[in-house]
């Protein structure tokens, strides 16, 4: 991607410290359900837990549900000169995603108000409660912030093969897709409809709102073709493939049952993140449509 003359967003803060176990936290709601349509998917609650049960250890535990306080973090806003370079490409990313927003929502005759991204390292805390990096990046309906630990990156490139710079603005864009989800509505739209649906019917509506988080995430890269490069198309389509429900649940060593995806298959991710790119328009992301 073409970053090197994108001005970066000033929507940031770093959390620092030390973390304990976070308990579910939030006011009453669980990290799980204040969490519903946040994840990216590569990493999640969902491959936590599978990852969990497979090496025999109690999956509340590494969510923080073992007891013990909140994780206790400072947060601040260091200059730019101070940031690393996955984090300066980040919020790069995120300043992008602002503008193209912004002119969206403009045209429409709304304001757009952005995200905040927040950065820790193994363990912060978000309003949804204790924020972990084995959780991978997610986005807080409570507080309307996206949270990352940028070592997901290495994790990308080591593990699921899906290396580049383009990863890293779907990523983000992705996370983006689920603040635009709760600013418009959707997202509470959703969740009310999944307390009275059965696990089936709830897990679709799940994999529909992920999947219009990717399709709006191609939407932003449509809109910003400046910052594509030869290559960045294939970049994501991997990046894509390797996050399918289908994908993580062969490589845990289990047979794919869609009933339990919560966030699409490989070629579903893949076609609506194309679709995106193809239309740059987000009225085109109605993955709802049979759900």
């Amino acid at each position: 991607m073409r970053l090197d003359d994108e001005n970066e967003s000033s929507n940031f803060e770093i959390q620092s410290g030390r973390g304990g176990g976070g308990g579910f936290g939030g006011g009453g709601l669980g990290l799980i359900g204040m969490l519903l349509g946040s994840r990216f998917g590569i990493f999640g609650i969902g491959i936590l837990i599978v990852g969990a049960l497979i090496m025999g250890v109690n999956p509340l535990s590494l969510l923080g549900g073992g007891g013990g306080g909140a994780p206790q973090v400072q947060t601040e806003k260091p200059g730019f000169q101070e940031l690393t370079p996955v984090q300066r490409t980040s919020l790069k990313v995120l300043g992008s995603t602002e503008r193209r927003w912004t002119d969206i929502f403009k045209a429409e005759g709304q304001q757009y108000p952005p995200p905040t991204l927040v950065f820790y390292s193994q363990n912060g805390q978000s309003g949804c409660g204790a924020a972990q990096s084995a959780m991978g990046p997610f986005y807080c309906p409570a507080d309307q912030k996206i949270y990352l630990d940028t070592d997901f990156f290495n994790e990308m490139e080591t593990r699921f093969n899906a290396p580049g710079d383009f990863p890293i603005g779907y990523i983000i864009a992705h996370e983006v897709g689920h603040h635009i989800q709760t600013i418009t509505g959707i997202a509470n739209k959703v969740r009310t409809a999944q307390k009275s649906a059965s696990e089936a019917e709830g897990n679709a509506l799940q994999v529909a709102m992920e999947l219009q988080a990717d399709c709006y995430a191609g939407v932003w890269a449509a809109r910003d073709t400046n910052l594509m490069e030869a290559g960045d198309l294939e970049e994501g389509m991997r990046a894509a493939q390797a996050i399918g429900d289908d994908t993580l649940q062969k490589a845990a060593g289990r047979r794919p049952v869609p009933e339990s995806f919560t966030h699409g298959t490989a070629a579903q991710r893949m076609e609506w993140l194309r679709k995106g790119l193809s239309t740059g328009d987000p009225a085109q992301c109605d993955t709802f449509k049979g759900v």
